[in-house]
């Protein structure tokens, strides 16, 4: 058997869950063994993320890989598996924030580390398994099934809120996510079928889309989460535990977005153009309202969990800018560039707010402190450290050179082929993003030094420094050189454009 003949996109589903199966049966009773089992499957998920980047075709704009067998025949329901150019760096991230989420729990989970690891492994399956997905009702199944790890991991390892957060967490997207299934039971009254390729091309009445579009929005809007149902994700940060954290902000929040780009834009194109406005007005209020929060919090975390809302802003102003950028240029070239720069934005805040939870988490697991003002003069005590947060700091920020700028550079500078001010507002981020960020850098670690035990903590130590300096040469190197990335999603942003741009109202 050879690699292209092997079933790549389940084994990167299965292979994460059956190991997860694995440290569960195992136990606490063989930690050590259950620790060192975990970080191997997780290696092995992202070698074959690896192999899968290495054999993707990416002048190819279609699925590739698919993987298609019965499932539920009664109603047509199959396991259909694919890969394109939006869904195949979101799968690298995941499986490359896997192995970073178990070596960060390594020496700090003290409690059911066996089931810890048990849940992120089967998250990471159940996740991938969103991103391959081409059957609607298979998709649907992953989308709900993830839920059930991240709720065991804020409740059982979160803070003295967890259970409050954790409530809070699964009724907002749980609530969402059942208008999601309403609209796929109704495209498949319509279509005779949950594929979600042949759902594309399902003409619909403009009325019709406008409802579809609606459910959609309840789903992924909160899931991202878009200004004004972002209430549960500062909550949920907080009380979850780091590795939760890396994993809300880093993956689950890019599967808001990615269903916009999935079914949203192409199922609905129509009510996309009609609602577009709506779409940029609600992006812009999250970068520049929800910046504006961020400057006043005292909690690291939620500093971070709010950032990353604004962050997020970019990716839902750039996946409906299109439609104002080809109505006053008439060209669909800066549409690409917004939209491009949206995915970008997606991948690089996947890397940087997983930096930056890791960050507070190695400060925390010392201090058992998030609050800004339990800190100050960190850099004297924790020289190495300090040097990789100011580095994430910066991206944050959108310094040049780092990830951080490339998503949004692109994203305004598409938005001045709409509008002026549309541009100028969302720069307004760059401003904002550096005010937040970089004080609360100041006060943490050049801050004058308000309690003795910080002058006494201990610098990272080889695990953390390791996981740290990937993420440091991650940020740098999509930084200068985006191009794998872009290469990858080109053929595909630009055959959704096309698709997008076409009316099909019935």
């Amino acid at each position: 058997m050879t690699l292209n003949s092997l079933p790549i996109l389940s084994i990167l589903i299965w292979t994460p869950i059956i190991g997860g199966i694995w440290a569960l049966i195992a136990g606490d009773r063989q930690e050590q063994t259950v620790k060192y089992f975990s970080f191997a499957v997780s290696v092995i998920t992202f070698i074959f993320s690896v192999i899968l980047y290495c054999q993707f075709d990416p002048s190819y704009a279609g699925m590739q890989f698919i993987e298609e067998s019965d499932w539920i025949k009664a109603f047509d329901i199959k396991y259909h598996l694919g890969v394109d150019g939006i869904a195949l760096p979101l799968i690298m991230l995941t499986s490359f924030t896997t192995i970073l989420v178990i070596l960060a729990a390594w020496e700090v989970i003290e409690k059911h580390i066996s089931y810890y690891m048990c849940a992120f492994l089967i998250l990471t399956g159940l996740m991938n398994g969103v991103f391959v997905a081409l059957d609607a009702i298979l998709f649907y199944v992953y989308w709900e099934a993830m839920l059930i790890p991240m709720f065991l991991i804020i409740g059982i390892w979160g803070g003295p809120n967890r259970v409050y957060a954790t409530i809070k967490f699964f009724l907002y997207t749980f609530l969402g996510s059942v208008f999601m299934l309403v609209a796929f039971l109704y495209l498949y009254s319509v279509a005779g079928s949950f594929n979600i390729e042949a759902l594309h091309d399902v003409p619909l009445t403009l009325t019709a889309q406008k409802f579809i579009f609606v459910a959609f929005f309840l789903a992924f809007a909160v899931k991202i989460p878009m200004w004004p149902v972002h209430t549960w994700l500062p909550d949920a940060h907080v009380e979850a535990p780091t590795g939760g954290s890396v994993i809300l902000a880093a993956i689950m929040l890019k599967m808001g977005g990615y269903g916009f780009l999935r079914f949203s834009l192409p199922i609905t194109p129509d009510a996309s153009l009609f609602f577009d406005d709506a779409m940029i007005i609600l992006s812009l209020i999250a970068i520049v309202y929800i910046g504006f929060v961020a400057l006043v919090q005292e909690d690291m975390k939620k500093l971070i969990a709010y950032s990353s809302i604004s962050h997020m802003g970019f990716v839902t102003l750039g996946f409906f800018i299109p439609f104002s950028i080809v109505a006053a240029s008439g060209s669909s070239a800066g549409a690409i560039m917004g939209m491009e720069g949206a995915m970008m934005q997606m991948i690089s805040h996947g890397f940087i707010s997983a930096a930056m939870f890791l960050c507070v988490g190695v400060m925390y697991d010392r201090m058992h402190s998030r609050m800004i003002k339990d800190y100050g003069g960190v850099v004297n005590s924790m020289p190495y450290f300090a040097a990789f947060m100011m580095l994430f700091a910066m991206a944050n920020a959108g310094l040049p050179g780092t990830s951080g700028f490339v998503g949004e550079f692109l994203v305004i500078l598409s938005s001045f082929e709409a509008s002026f001010w549309i541009a100028f507002t969302a720069a307004m981020t760059l401003i904002l993003g550096a005010a937040y960020t970089l004080w609360m850098y100041k006060r943490v670690v050049f801050g004058e030094v308000t309690k003795e035990s910080v002058a006494e903590l201990k610098d990272i130590n080889g695990r953390e420094a390791f996981i740290l300096f990937l993420l440091a040469v991650v940020v740098l190197t999509f930084g200068i050189w985006p191009a794998p990335i872009f290469e990858v999603m080109h053929a595909s942003v630009e055959q959704l454009i096309e698709h997008v741009l076409q009316p099909k109202i019935l």
